[in-house]
């Protein structure tokens, strides 16, 4: 700064404040780039958890998902979806500005989130379900389904924007469009075998915790760009913005994962090392809309619930509604969005103003944040439903009984992540 200072002693106050405003945008642009670097790294994270809560005969078959996604995503963003999202808009609910538009680091950064938002699907339908089939259903959600919701929001000039709807980093935006996504693939799909026998719910534990919670590490670390870098800019004000929603993140993340950890000590009668890892994610997740309007104690309360919650939906979608959702996608991201949107209404603030119902802010926000979420949840599911009935029609969504039962890995792939286990045990016995 002394050498700034120094260069431009002399300098017209409008070349000084022209100078920092080309820093200011430049350093904005890196911390977009370093960012986006972040969320790509997610996709690791997404395929240790995945593969590691599921079993290791279709560990190959995950992986394979999520390289997919991140391949799909980058090309078919790049292609049509920055347009659908980001594009010109008449009326706040379409947008479009031809092929190829976007460029640098905002599209790079804006893929990022595509490519999560179709991963989310990947694991709660693992272990049955057709790899071509997939191929598909990954292409309409980074294609379509994504993009036109996010403009809502996120283009400026969206429907939702115009309403005060606040959704800074994606919890109904990225995170519930790809979790009810999930649950209705989970649902169309059908149960693993094994998963329901004699109106009894059976656990199909995951073949490697450890690889799950590497996973949960890499997700959390990679969250700290998905949020952080959604300010998108950087210097002065924004340095200080940017810096705040890491660490507010940071807060939710630990108390999602007290809170399960809490829940399955009580409930289970001992702490559950998968349903904490859930919780840690719903943290992350619950705070993911609000990280720019929340104080830290607010933060921590939005991640402890959010944990405590995960806990109850993993039980109620799995039990209830005997839905069998592999790693618990629609917990985590579905409901653990909803709920980080709508607490933006309960005790959220704009600086030092208050926006919540219960600090004083009315109850005007919470119904904003209210048909934000409903919104998302409608487009969804409604079109995931569609999607997904034409390929059930076409392709088919689900693999044999005896692919199923012995592995998708080799029958889909050709291969089989551990060479040096040839013995499984069958889902069936």
């Amino acid at each position: 700064m002394s050498l700034f200072l120094t260069l431009f002693q002399d300098a017209p106050a409008t070349e000084i404040s022209k100078a920092v405003e080309q820093i200011n945008g430049d350093m904005g642009m890196l911390w977009m780039l370093i960012a986006g670097i972040l969320v790509f790294l997610m996709q690791a994270g997404f395929t240790l958890v995945e593969s590691g809560m599921t079993r290791s005969k279709n560990a190959v078959n995950i992986a394979m998902k999520n390289l997919l996604d991140i391949c799909v995503g980058s090309l078919t963003f790049w292609l049509v979806g920055y347009s659908l999202m980001y594009g010109d808009t008449s009326n706040g609910w379409f947008f479009w500005s031809g092929l190829f538009q976007g460029e640098g680091a905002d599209l790079f950064f804006q893929t990022m989130f595509a490519a999560t938002t179709a991963t989310i699907v990947s694991g709660a339908i693992a272990g049955r379900t057709k790899y071509s089939t997939y191929i598909i259903f990954s292409i309409v959600m980074t294609a379509v389904i994504y993009p036109i919701s996010g403009g809502w929001q996120w283009q400026g000039s969206g429907w939702l924007t115009e309403m005060g709807f606040i959704d800074f980093a994606g919890s109904s935006i990225v995170h519930s469009v790809g979790g009810w996504a999930a649950l209705v693939a989970a649902f169309m799909v059908g149960p693993r075998i094994g998963k329901y026998v004699d109106g009894k719910v059976l656990p199909i534990p995951g073949h490697n915790q450890i690889l799950a919670t590497l996973g949960v590490f890499i997700l959390w670390f990679g969250w700290f760009g998905f949020n952080g870098g959604s300010q998108l800019a950087w210097g002065g004000a924004d340095s200080i913005a940017a810096s705040n929603v890491v660490l507010i993140t940071n807060l939710s993340a630990a108390a999602g994962g007290l809170g399960a950890l809490i829940t399955t000590w009580i409930w289970y009668g001992k702490p559950n090392l998968g349903q904490t890892l859930n919780g840690v994610l719903a943290g992350l997740v619950s705070i993911t809309a609000g990280c720019g309007n929340m104080t830290a104690g607010g933060a921590v309360l939005a991640g402890l619930i959010g944990g405590i919650l995960v806990v109850f939906a993993i039980e109620f979608i799995e039990k209830k509604l005997k839905i069998d959702d592999a790693i618990g996608a629609a917990s985590v991201h579905g409901v653990a969005g909803a709920w980080g949107t709508l607490v933006i209404g309960l005790w959220g603030v704009d600086g030092d103003t208050a926006i919540g119902l219960f600090n004083g802010g009315g109850a005007g926000q919470l119904g904003v944040q209210a048909t934000g979420v409903l919104a998302y949840a409608a487009w969804a599911i409604g079109l995931s439903f569609i999607v997904l009935g034409i390929l059930k029609a076409t392709m088919g969504l689900r693999v044999s009984k005896e692919v199923e039962i012995e592995g998708l890995d080799v029958h889909e792939h050709g291969s089989i992540a551990y060479p040096g286990v040839r013995q499984r045990e069958f889902d069936d016995k």
